[in-house]
C-alpha cells in the first residue's frame, strides 16, 4: 500500500483543488481502511480546513471522549469561538449522559440563531435534574427569543424546584416580551400553578426575580401588581425593594404616591430603592416634555 502513495500524491499535487476533493473521496472508498492511506487521506482533507474548522474537529473529536470532564471543556471550547458551526457541534451532546456535560451544551449553543438554539433547549426544560432544568431557563433567556415565552411561562408557573421557576422568571425579563407580564403578575400575587406555595427564602427568589422582570419589560400594565406589591407588608423588604425598583424603570407617575411612603421606610434599603424610582420618574416627566 506505501507504495502507492507516492505516485498518489504526485498526481494529487497537479490538480485542482474541487478535483482533488472529490478524488480523495474515491481513493477512500477504494483503498477501504488501509492505515497508511486513511492517514494520508486525512491529511490531505486536514490541508483544506481553515484554522478554525481545524479547531472546531479537535473538539468534535473529544467530544467522543469517555471523560465527562473532557467532553465539558471541549463544549466550553466550541462555544468560547462563538461561531454557529461550532454550536451545530455542540448541540449533540444535549442528550449527553452526564448532566454537567448537557448544562455545559446549552450554553455552547448559544451562537445559533436564535429560532434554532430554541428548539434544542426547550425539551430539557423536562430534564430530571434540577440543574440541567435551571441552566436550560438561563440559557433560554439570553437567546432573548420571543418563542422562549411560552415554555418558560410553564416552567415558572408549574415547576416543582424554586430555581428552576425563579431561573424561568429571570429569563423572561431578558426576553422582555409584554405577553409574559400576567404569569410574572401571578407570582407576585400568589397565583402561580404550584399545588403548595413556597415559604420563606424559597418564594421570596421567585418573587424578587418577577418584580425584577417586570421592571425590565417596562410594560405599564405591570405597575398595578408592583404597587400591590410594594404596599403589602407582610412581603419581604427584599421583595418590596425590588417591585419599587421596578416602579422606577416603568416610570409611571401612578407609583409616585405609594414611592413616596416607601421613601421614608424604616428599612435604609426599601427607602433608597423607592427614593431612586421616584427620581427616575421625575427625570424621565422632565425628558418627555
Amino acid at each position: 500500500m506505501s507504495g502507492m502513495l507516492r505516485p498518489m500524491k504526485l498526481f494529487l499535487k497537479r490538480i485542482h483543488q474541487p478535483l482533488k476533493a472529490v478524488l480523495l473521496i474515491l481513493l477512500a472508498a477504494m483503498f477501504g481502511t488501509g492505515k497508511a492511506t486513511a492517514r494520508y487521506l486525512i491529511g490531505q482533507t486536514n490541508e483544506q480546513l481553515t484554522p478554525i474548522q481545524r479547531e472546531i474537529e479537535r473538539q468534535r473529536q473529544r467530544l467522543k471522549s469517555d471523560d465527562a470532564e473532557e467532553r465539558r471543556d471541549a463544549l466550553m471550547r466550541l462555544g468560547n469561538l462563538k461561531r454557529p458551526d461550532a454550536s451545530r457541534i455542540a448541540a449533540a451532546a444535549l442528550t449527553d449522559v452526564a448532566p454537567m456535560v448537557r448544562v455545559a451544551a446549552t450554553h455552547a449553543i448559544q451562537s445559533l440563531p436564535p429560532a434554532e438554539a430554541v428548539t434544542l433547549l426547550v425539551p430539557l426544560l423536562q430534564d430530571k435534574m434540577e440543574f440541567v432544568r435551571r441552566e436550560t431557563a438561563y440559557a433560554l433567556g439570553k437567546t432573548r427569543s420571543h418563542s422562549a415565552v411560552g415554555p418558560l411561562e410553564s416552567v415558572l408557573l408549574n415547576d416543582k424546584e424554586t430555581s428552576v421557576r425563579g431561573a424561568a422568571a429571570v429569563a423572561l425579563g431578558e426576553i422582555g416580551d409584554e405577553s409574559s407580564v400576567q404569569s410574572l403578575s401571578r407570582i407576585l400575587s400568589g397565583q402561580s400553578g404550584q399545588k403548595k406555595k413556597s415559604k420563606g427564602a424559597s418564594n421570596e427568589f421567585v418573587m424578587r426575580a418577577a418584580a425584577r422582570s417586570l421592571g425590565q419589560i417596562k410594560s405599564h400594565s405591570g405597575v398595578s401588581v408592583l404597587i400591590a406589591t410594594l404596599t403589602n407588608d407582610n412581603n419581604e423588604n427584599d421583595v418590596r425593594r425590588e417591585a419599587a425598583t421596578a416602579l422606577g424603570l416603568i416610570g409611571d407617575p401612578a407609583a409616585e404616591a405609594v414611592l413616596r411612603v416607601a421613601s421614608a421606610s424604616n428599612d435604609p434599603y426599601l427607602a433608597a430603592a423607592a427614593y431612586e424610582a421616584l427620581r427616575r420618574i421625575f427625570r424621565s416627566r422632565r425628558t418627555s416634555v
